[in-house]
């Protein structure tokens, strides 16, 4: 069943062994030492640049089903007050499918926050599998025996990218066990920032409030570090380094999108109108916020300068030449004496 599995993530594993060894081919054209730790480290990071570049999209719809789900808030506690205490299967079902409804209609999906991840992990199973494999002489694809021998050889700061926290440990390897120790504690605290940040800073208090999605929030919080705790001792370096790598992203990346596109009823929003009130403020323009239509996700603004230009009068057309001069048409007469 094991070697079934396997054999469905081996097209995932041929297409990351190979992004791996181009990135092994052009670090070692630029003069890097093809068996050292540097160019194969160097590979694995350019793995997850690759990776997250082509999760960018599923990442933008992330986005947008979370502001969606921020601004329905107000609805889906009416339809839970509505059947609050109902706990007969024709009521529980009506308000499933009135929230279907409600779904449906502002065009949100609560799965859609977890598509990056449920996306990424056979990516992470492949390459698990792949980097677990060189410790043991396996090849995939492009990565030949040679290149298998020269990846296994290879070190890092003095341990090799297939040593594990667990052996080591058993077999009192410290400079490994120092390592990868640091590894998993800032690849556990990177995840903990990431999700801290998310709820701190780009969360209503309103859709706080009653919502079971955000206690899930609240405790995937906590659950998560321990997770990469407790697993990352059994994880290769390289994919330690795979995931501290997409978790430094992943943290720089909503750090970038809560500071520019943050939702809206957020601290984050309210601390954007603050920098643009005060960017405003020193060119000299007031800044004002017209809250009457707005998007969704999105404060519809204007600023106004000061001070605000006269707009010329123009001349009636068809008008002679002495009815447009300022001082109005002359008498045909002379003075009068």
């Amino acid at each position: 069943m094991i070697d079934f599995f396997y054999d469905l993530l081996y097209p995932i594993q041929w297409v990351v062994a190979w992004i791996m060894v181009r990135f092994h081919d052009a670090l070692t054209f630029v003069g890097l030492d093809p068996a050292g730790g540097a160019a194969w480290s160097l590979s694995i990071v350019g793995l997850v640049v690759v990776i997250r570049i082509l999760l960018i999209p599923l990442f933008v719809k992330q986005i947008k089903a979370m502001r969606g789900m921020q601004v329905i808030q107000p609805e889906m506690r009416k339809i839970q007050a509505k059947y609050k205490g109902k706990n007969d299967p024709a009521s529980r079902q009506a308000m499933q499918q009135e929230m279907m409804a409600l779904y449906r209609e502002s065009g949100t999906n609560p799965m859609a926050s977890c598509l990056p991840i449920l996306l990424q992990s056979p990516i992470f199973l492949a390459l698990f599998h792949t980097l677990n494999g060189i410790g043991k002489g396996e090849t995939v694809g492009p990565l030949d025996r040679t290149l298998v021998d020269q990846a296994d050889n290879a070190t890092i700061f003095g341990s090799q990218l297939s040593d594990i926290f667990m052996k080591s440990w058993s077999t009192g390897e410290w400079n490994t066990i120092i390592l990868t120790a640091v590894m998993i504690v800032l690849m556990s605290l990177s995840q903990f920032v990431t999700q801290k940040q998310l709820m701190a800073k780009n969360t209503s208090s309103a859709s706080m409030e009653g919502n079971p999605f955000a206690q899930q929030q609240k405790m995937m919080l906590y659950i998560l570090p321990v997770i990469f705790a407790v697993s990352g001792v059994n994880f290769p370096i390289g994919v330690l380094l795979y995931w501290l790598t997409t978790n430094v992203w992943s943290m720089g990346q909503q750090f970038f999108v809560i500071r520019r596109m943050p939702n809206p009823g957020s601290l984050a929003e309210k601390e954007l109108q603050e920098r643009k009130a005060r960017r405003a403020a020193r060119r000299g323009q007031v800044l004002t916020t017209d809250t009457s239509a707005p998007a969704v996700g999105t404060t519809a603004e204007h600023t106004t300068n000061a001070p605000a230009r006269r707009q010329r009068q123009q001349p009636k057309r068809g008008a002679s030449r002495e009815q447009r001069r300022p001082g109005g048409p002359r008498s045909s007469q002379g003075p009068n004496r």
